[in-house]
């Protein structure tokens, strides 16, 4: 074994351990919606729709809240990698000031969601269900929140596995939870869709409430002094947050309303359309869990050497992250290509016009998985180097300008008399074409920011 083998192999072995742990996480996390459709499902169709059209609210409100918190990774993990350990903790300390507002703000979305309802034409049958069940899941945020925050620090320190295993572990009590009081068993009554909702509630202050132990006993969080009486809200340290987060947290708003509007102009098509393109989005979803957990590993491995001074380190990192999604995501997307017929048949069953159109999107997938891929890593690692508000910029015009607005002008206007292609794949091609421009502009930032940050190699 070369001695210049030794750093690459041990870095990739930290990236990937990182990566998988996290992986496992999210896909854990996945399952707790999963869950809610499978029982909603079988509850009744209104449950269903209500929980459809609830949780897209949600996860709207969440997903960009999340970011902003989640957008400390890479400053705890430069503060972890130069020994400043007093700092840590005290902007982990900071940190929950953040948490509040952000659980403030998102509590008042969720129990007053009537305008978002309103401008969404959510059907008048649904909406006393779905702000019934709002209001349930703003009883969960703040324990969501502060669960985020516990997941960022570890993943900072290195040790994600300590979350993942809450998470998995979380699964087995949400499952029977969730069936138990949507259908009710013996005195207790059934619940419907509101059972689903306090199911979660449940759950997630379990899992804070386990995350707040893990603190207390575990020897790994002692060095930084956390259960120090926190401190005034320190200006400095929470406009640092702001710079980061912020944005971070719009950005992730951004992508994830992409995704959700091209499903509303896809409706229009029709079922067969809408339904093709919920199997094709399902299986992005799925696909991306390995991106993210690539892109938060090389984060946090980064943003250490960063701090640590040891710039050719953080390269390296930054290198086998790329290398890493590049290689599962060409194996992903290959896969997705090879078997798009087989896959098709597995999700949409006898429906054969469902199978057809779903077997011709899932080849778009494929590419749509490559850029989606490179794009995830790219944008977790300009965070390691303060870069935030032009990734945001980069996000609006090209997903929703290029990949929306250029997928429903080719859908439904089209060049010259044509009227439009009329099928999701006008959609799935030109966000493909979006994330490739998205790669290519992070890449671009990507540079100018080792140029400004790391001395060239030798």
């Amino acid at each position: 074994m070369s001695v210049a083998a030794t750093p690459s192999r041990a870095e990739l072995g930290a990236i990937a351990r990182h990566a998988g742990a996290v992986y496992v996480g999210q896909v854990a996390v996945m399952a707790f919606g999963l869950a809610d459709t499978f029982v909603a499902a079988r509850h009744s169709g209104e449950a269903l729709a209500a929980l459809s059209v609830g949780s897209a609210v949600y996860v709207s409100i969440f997903v960009a809240l999340m970011g902003v918190l989640q957008a400390q990774l890479p400053i705890w993990a430069e503060l972890r990698g130069a020994g400043r350990l007093d700092e840590l903790g005290f902007s982990v300390r900071q940190s929950l000031y953040v948490a509040a507002v952000a659980s403030a703000v998102g509590m008042v979305l969720l129990l007053v969601p009537g305008p978002l309802l309103a401008v969404t034409e959510v059907p008048a049958a649904l909406q006393d269900d779905v702000r019934h069940y709002l209001a349930l899941l703003a009883c969960a945020l703040p324990a969501t929140l502060l669960f985020r925050l516990y997941s960022t620090l570890n993943q900072s320190l290195g040790k994600p596995r300590l979350v993942t295993w809450i998470q998995i572990g979380s699964l087995f009590l949400k499952v029977p939870l969730a069936m138990l009081l949507v259908f009710g068993a013996g005195p207790l009554p059934a619940l419907g869709l509101a059972g689903c909702a306090w199911s979660t509630v449940i759950v997630n202050w379990t899992m804070l409430g386990l995350a707040v132990w893990m603190l207390r006993q575990q020897a790994l969080y002692r060095p930084y002094q956390l259960w120090r009486r926190p401190e005034p809200p320190h200006g400095p340290t929470l406009r640092g947050f702001a710079r980061l987060g912020l944005p971070t947290g719009l950005s992730i708003m951004v992508e994830v309303t992409s995704f959700t509007l091209m499903a509303l102009f896809i409706a229009r098509l029709g079922t067969v359309a809408a339904a093709s393109h919920q199997i094709a989005a399902s299986m992005t979803a799925l696909l991306y869990m390995t991106p993210l957990a690539f892109g938060i590993a090389a984060s946090a491995r980064v943003s250490y050497w960063l701090g640590a001074q040891q710039p050719q380190q953080a390269r390296l990192a930054m290198r086998l992250g790329f290398a890493l999604t590049l290689a599962c995501a060409l194996a992903m997307g290959g896969a997705v290509l090879a078997f798009h017929g087989f896959l098709a048949r597995l999700f949409a069953g006898a429906n054969l016009p469902v199978v057809a159109a779903a077997a011709a999107l899932l080849p778009w997938v494929a590419v749509y998985h490559l850029f989606d891929a490179l794009q995830a890593v790219s944008v977790f690692v300009l965070r390691s180097f303060g870069v935030a508000t032009a990734s945001l910029v980069v996000y609006c015009l090209m997903l929703w300008g290029v990949g929306l607005g250029g997928g429903y002008w080719l859908a439904y206007t089209g060049p010259g008399a044509s009227g439009g292609l009329q099928t999701p794949a006008a959609f799935w091609g030109t966000g493909a074409l979006a994330l490739a421009l998205t790669t290519a502009a992070f890449l671009l930032l990507l540079k100018r920011a080792l140029r400004r940050t790391l001395p060239p190699q030798a």
